[in-house]
């Protein structure tokens, strides 16, 4: 085998074994960033099945992303303005 294929063969085993380390739930990280990381597991199946699509996708330009990324942080600043206005009432 040549050095070229080793370094490709190297870099795919690499890759495979870092994709199933990071797939494995390590002890070491704390409940909160266990459970930030379930629910971007979860919010990314349900925006699959829900669009039949995922952040892969190819069609999109980089403008596009920069609108879908200013139209998700607006209803985050709705939220927080309602959550204010609920918090005052009380």
């Amino acid at each position: 085998m040549y050095l070229p294929e080793l370094v490709i063969e190297f870099m795919i085993k690499f890759k495979e074994y870092k994709d199933y380390k990071m797939s494995q739930q390590p002890e070491e990280l704390d409940t909160i960033v266990t459970s930030i990381i379930n629910k971007f597991k979860q919010r990314s199946l349900i925006g699959k099945q829900k669009y039949g699509t995922d952040l892969d996708r190819t069609d999109l330009t980089t403008l596009d992303w920069i609108q879908h990324a200013q139209e998700e942080l607006m209803d985050g600043i709705l939220y927080l303005e309602k959550l204010k206005t609920h918090i005052n009432n009380k």
